[in-house]
C-alpha cells in the first residue's frame, strides 16, 4: 500500500514534522537518532536511507558503523550519547515511559527546546519506521 496515494492528508502530516525537525536539529545528531531508531526497528529502507543521509551530512562511516554499538564505541560526544540513549528509550517506550537517568542526562547538556526538538525527531522517525516496516517498504536496489 502508498499511504501517501492512499491517505495524503496523513502523508503530508507526517511530512509536515519531518520539515520541521530538519529544521531544527542538528542534521548530524538527527541522521543519528534516525538510524539508531531505524535499527531497533528493523526498517531497511530506513537504515539505507539514513545512513545515505548521514553520510552526506558529515558524519564519518567509522562512526556511522559504531552505531550500532554506541555505548561501547568512543566515537561520540555527550549530547550525541544523549541523544542516542533517548532514542532507544522513546523507541522502546517501557511500562513505565522513559527512565528518569535517561531524562535528566539528556536535560543536563539539551536546552529545554533541543531536547523538545529531539522527542518531535525521535517520535517522526518511529512513524516513519512503522509506516515502512508494515508496507515492507524495500531500500532501492539501484546502488
Amino acid at each position: 500500500m502508498n499511504i501517501e496515494q492512499v491517505v495524503p492528508g496523513a502523508f503530508q502530516a507526517v511530512l509536515g514534522l519531518e520539515k520541521y525537525v530538519r529544521a531544527n536539529v542538528d542534521m548530524r545528531v538527527l541522521e543519528l537518532v534516525k538510524l539508531r531508531a531505524s535499527m531497533m526497528n528493523g526498517c531497511a529502507f530506513c537504515v539505507d536511507m539514513h545512513s545515505r543521509d548521514a553520510l552526506a551530512a558529515g558524519v564519518s562511516s567509522r562512526r556511522l558503523f559504531a552505531v550500532a554499538a554506541w555505548r561501547e564505541a568512543p566515537f561520540f560526544d555527550e549530547r550525541e550519547r544523549t541523544a542516542l540513549a533517548l532514542t532507544e528509550a522513546v523507541t522502546r517506550l517501557g511500562e513505565h515511559g522513559v527512565p528518569d537517568d535517561v531524562w535528566e542526562a539528556a536535560a543536563k547538556v539539551w536546552s529545554e527546546k533541543e531536547l523538545a526538538d529531539l522527542v518531535v525527531a525521535i517520535a517522526t522517525i518511529n512513524v516513519w519506521n512503522r509506516i515502512s516496516v508494515t508496507n515492507r517498504t524495500e531500500p532501492p536496489t539501484d546502488v
